[in-house]
């Protein structure tokens, strides 16, 4: 039997938005809305290749609202949701790289990260060739000496590790102070931290709406006038558009998400109080997270954690993610640690779950834990090394 880790790697989670923040941020996005729209448009849906605008005249508003709302200079929504937000706003890059008159630019490599890359984004860079150079952003000192040789850094906003602690504004100005442009990935962050990347000064910002309770596929790069008008330019097909529906959908659903997302948060950090002081037998430990999603980790005191999702599922969890916070997910989710985590932390397969309470209170979360780990067998021998019985403070 696997041998019990003996603590959870150090966590550093992503700021939250206070619920009055929240509030108002949600009343901001209103604003912006009836500043692009009149009344009767906003029930009013096109399709096609509208002449002079190349996309639907609904997308284009929704477009201007949703730049006015992130204080970026333009938007484009594209197909293919956050994965394919990132790999247009990519290819815009690579694009103003091939033709750049020096050819030094040219041979340049994308700086990102040194942590196990998002598996869908790693899959982008090979398809496109793109040549990656490593710093770690936790390093003010190495990401330094790196930009020196970088003109573009991919950034993704939340966690890669979970020991990650840099901070997004300040790896961001550093890149601006080298003269380095940048890419961020804001899935899973934007509208849960006071700011997004395009916020905090990076020339694009790349996220799902799908995450953001809008319908399938559809997402959204924001930022730089030249950047998006190349995402724009290969996005000329009528079958690619965003079509005029698909754009008021994800508006009339975003003017909900933050408030959501900020109860949410508050509902994360009430289970993790309440596991902490021992209210289900079998937890060990318990930290909050931006593992993908802002999430709690639970370390089980035995190595049933393969196990506990499928049990949990029984009780009414969530048998398995579909967009991280999409419309389709009310239930709590109770699930294995993310790929690119156990990339990192092999260790904690066994031993530890993901539990983001989606749009639960804390009692059924507390609840489904309790029932599905107490429905889960003994386990035939002891672990090799005792477990740990005091349950860890939790780190938020």
């Amino acid at each position: 039997m696997p041998a019990l880790p003996r603590t959870l790697p150090r966590t550093f989670p992503l700021p939250t938005v206070p619920l009055q923040d929240a509030i108002a941020r949600q009343f901001r996005l209103l604003e912006c809305t009836a500043a692009h729209f009149e009344g009767q448009e906003l029930f009013t849906a096109d399709a096609g290749i509208v002449p002079g605008l190349g996309r639907p005249l609904a997308t284009a508003r929704v477009e201007a609202v949703l730049a006015d709302f992130l204080r970026a200079p333009d938007a484009a929504l594209v197909q293919g949701a956050g994965t394919g937000a990132i790999r247009a706003a990519l290819h815009a890059m690579a694009r103003a790289m091939a033709r750049s008159a020096d050819p030094r630019e040219r041979e340049r490599e994308l700086l990102i990260h040194r942590a196990p890359v998002y598996r869908t984004t790693g899959t982008t860079l090979r398809s496109m060739g793109v040549r990656t150079a490593e710093a770690d952003f936790n390093d003010p000192d190495a990401l330094r000496t790196a930009l020196g040789r970088a003109r573009w850094a991919y950034i993704q906003h939340t966690r890669q590790r979970l020991g990650d602690s840099y901070d997004l504004g300040a790896t961001l100005a550093a890149c601006r102070e080298a003269g380095v442009r940048t890419i961020v990935d804001d899935n899973y962050a934007v509208l849960r931290v006071p700011a997004c990347g395009v916020e905090l000064g990076a020339d694009a910002s790349c996220f799902s709406l799908f995450k953001l309770h809008g319908p399938e596929g559809v997402g959204i790069v924001a930022g730089a006038p030249d950047l998006v008008a190349r995402v724009r330019a290969d996005n000329y097909s009528g079958g690619g558009q965003v079509q005029g529906h698909q754009a008021l959908d994800a508006l009339r659903a975003l003017t909900h998400v933050p408030v959501m997302w900020s109860i949410q948060s508050r509902v994360t950090q009430e289970i993790a109080d309440r596991l902490a002081a021992g209210e289900v037998p079998g937890v060990a430990e318990v930290a909050i997270a931006n593992a993908q999603d802002r999430c709690l980790l639970v370390r089980l005191d035995r190595p049933v954690a393969r196990e506990l999702p499928a049990v949990a599922a029984r009780f009414g969890a969530a048998p398995h993610p579909v967009g991280a916070n999409s419309r389709y997910e009310i239930a709590p989710l109770i699930y294995r640690m993310s790929s690119s985590t156990l990339d990192d932390c092999p260790g904690l397969a066994d031993w530890t779950v993901r539990v983001n309470p989606m749009r639960a209170g804390a009692n059924l979360v507390i609840g489904l834990l309790r029932s599905a780990l107490a429905a889960l067998p003994e386990p035939a021998a002891e672990p090799a090394e005792a477990p740990e019985t005091a349950v860890a403070t939790p780190r938020a």
